[in-house]
């Protein structure tokens, strides 16, 4: 599948609609960003179940303030509207196909019980 460009206006509807999506945090004039642009694309080619997105963060600045996004890039995993994976850099292709597998075995149900647990104790 090939990657997707977020916007404000369809940022919501790509993350209600997938199980997993994965963000690439890019700029036009990032050198790194243009590196690891053909591994992300080769990466998405392989993995037709997740959607590949890409903010462009000098035309989404609101989406990168969003999201408090200061380097680029920034890969960011979310599955399940959560975020599992924030971390600027650009990955060598096995590095994301591993982050991939990672991301894929996580408990989600366990994340969401740790998360509710959490929320609880500090809210109380």
């Amino acid at each position: 599948m090939a990657t997707i460009e977020l916007t404000r206006e369809n940022f919501e509807d790509v993350l209600a609609g997938d199980d997993m999506v994965l963000i690439d945090f890019w700029a036009g004039w990032c050198g790194p960003c243009r590196f690891f642009a053909p591994v992300y694309e080769r990466v998405s080619d392989e993995h037709a179940d997740i959607v590949f997105g890409k903010v462009d963060t000098e035309a989404q600045q609101e989406l990168a303030a969003a999201f408090q996004i200061s380097s680029i890039p920034t890969l960011m995993i979310i599955r399940d509207r959560v975020v599992l994976y924030a971390q600027p850099g650009a990955l060598r292709e096995p590095d994301l196909e591993k982050l991939i597998e990672e991301a894929r075995a996580v408990d989600m149900d366990e994340v969401r019980r740790h998360a509710a647990e959490h929320q609880h104790k500090h809210s109380a």
